[in-house]
């Protein structure tokens, strides 16, 4: 545990200064009741340096430059990094924390492995949060839907509600919530992966504008012609991030002594996909409104005939 020191009510630490990290700092910062400070490895990144510290000044952020610079006095301390970095980042935070600072991990983890970094926190004398973002943040901003599991879950609900945050309590344990999450994932996901695969497949033959008809007719409500835009758009843009999280949610069907044979699946396809994209495919298809169809013969042409 770090040496004793003042907690301000008002200051958070956001540790991760990614997509997710900077809307939930700043809409914090926004709200008036916090000052947010913030810290990302990146930071000492020279590329990455210099647009990360014009970022925090936007949105009226402090950056520090250290975990436990960060940390120092913060009630809360928001861990919103990779699913890969979460315990490194919990080790951090355990040791900078005192007693009374409430750590947040809102990272796509299996539950087994956020009762171990509740393990670290809580042995430092920290509260852990289980937090499950149950939808994708940019769109919500602090209304993302998001579940919360421990025993100071519900203080922690207390503290963030009034700056417009939207918390659904689902348990006292350290668990719960994620398991939620994770199990969700494999339908989100997967479904994402099988409609590219489907889409892909069909665009290739030609077939496309039938496949999707009978899609409508045996599901009328999810309008597919307009869903499949959407839904391999998310496979294009956060493919790789998507993958790391089914990677998680694998183990988190493994804990639970099942074989996740769709989740590897899954991970593999969206992993595939950001291959593809990081060689140079789909750029064009990225321009304005997202076209599936774009994106399908984009990659044909760079496919082996």
């Amino acid at each position: 545990m770090a040496d004793a020191q003042r907690i301000d009510d008002r200051s958070v630490a956001v540790i991760g200064f990614g997509e997710a990290g900077r809307i939930l700092a700043a809409g914090l910062q926004a709200s008036g009741r916090f000052d947010v400070c913030a810290y990302d490895i990146l930071v000492h990144e020279p590329a990455a340096r210099g647009p990360m510290l014009s970022a925090a000044v936007e949105r009226h952020v402090t950056m520090a430059e250290s975990h436990r610079e960060a940390i120092r006095g913060a009630r809360i301390v928001v861990s919103a990094v990779t699913a890969a970095s979460s315990t490194d980042v919990a080790r951090e935070a355990a040791a900078a924390l005192v007693g009374g600072q409430i750590f947040a991990d809102i990272n796509s983890v299996s539950p087994g492995t956020k009762r171990a970094n509740a393990k670290l926190i809580e042995g430092a004398g920290g509260h852990y949060v289980d937090v499950a973002v149950m939808a994708p943040i940019p769109p919500y901003g602090l209304k993302v839907p998001i579940l919360l599991g421990g025993a100071k879950a519900a203080d922690l609900a207390a503290l963030l509600t009034p700056a417009g945050m939207n918390f659904d309590v689902v348990a006292d344990d350290i668990g719960t919530a994620s398991a939620i999450k994770m199990c969700r994932s494999v339908m989100i996901k997967g479904m994402e992966a099988l409609v590219v695969e489907c889409l892909l497949g069909a665009r290739h033959y030609g077939v496309e504008d039938r496949v999707l008809a009978s899609l409508e007719e045996t599901f009328p409500q999810m309008k597919w012609d307009e869903r499949a835009d959407y839904l391999v758009s998310r496979v294009v843009v956060h493919g790789r991030r998507r993958a790391a999280e089914m990677r998680e949610v694998a183990v988190t069907i493994r804990e639970a002594g099942l074989e996740p044979f769709m989740s590897g699946a899954t991970a593999r396809c969206q992993d595939r996909i950001s291959d593809i994209v990081d060689a140079g495919a789909g750029s064009r298809a990225m321009k304005g409104d997202f076209s599936w169809r774009t994106f399908a013969d984009a990659l044909a042409a760079r496919l082996p005939h």
